[in-house]
């Protein structure tokens, strides 16, 4: 199966004043994957296209100012290139703050049925300014596909 966009509702607790979210979901055969091992399977270890892509963000985006480097690692760490913020066995959360914009990533499983888990990412944003929602519209195409990438991502055998 492929990941579906989902529905999100706001204000989120884990950015209450966020003013732009989507979500995307999976259904896997069979149950045991923690949120920690979905993030870390998926954020942990993108494909080589997206790494090229967030390097050529990075270049881009230092002339302006904005963070270009992965930031200091959360309370719990970094995954990829994000920070830690919260986790459990049924949830992560990863992001941080910037001059543009504040975004978190959200990396849930739940039980979809007797048979299936259902794994989730939903992005969060709250723009600033006029630089936010610019970069925000301009990452967008490609946010797009690299979101369910990843997720697809998650639903294969780490190695």
């Amino acid at each position: 199966m492929k990941p579906r966009p989902a529905t999100v509702l706001l204000p989120s607790p884990h950015l209450p004043d966020a003013d732009w979210a989507d979500r995307f979901e999976l259904a896997l055969n069979g149950k045991g994957l923690t949120a920690i091992e979905v993030a870390e399977r998926s954020l942990g270890n993108s494909p080589a296209w997206v790494r090229t892509l967030l390097k050529l963000r990075n270049r881009v985006v230092s002339v302006v100012g904005l963070k270009s480097e992965a930031p200091s690692p959360g309370k719990f760490g970094l995954i990829g290139p994000f920070p830690v913020l919260s986790r459990s066995d049924d949830e992560v959360v990863l992001g941080f703050n910037d001059a543009h914009l504040d975004f978190r990533i959200v990396v849930d499983v739940r039980a979809g049925s007797a048979v299936n888990q259902i794994i989730g990412m939903t992005t969060l944003i709250r723009r600033h300014n006029t630089l936010g929602r610019v970069y925000l519209a301009a990452v967008m195409p490609f946010h797009k596909v690299i979101v369910p990438t990843l997720l697809a991502g998650a639903a294969s055998p780490p190695g």
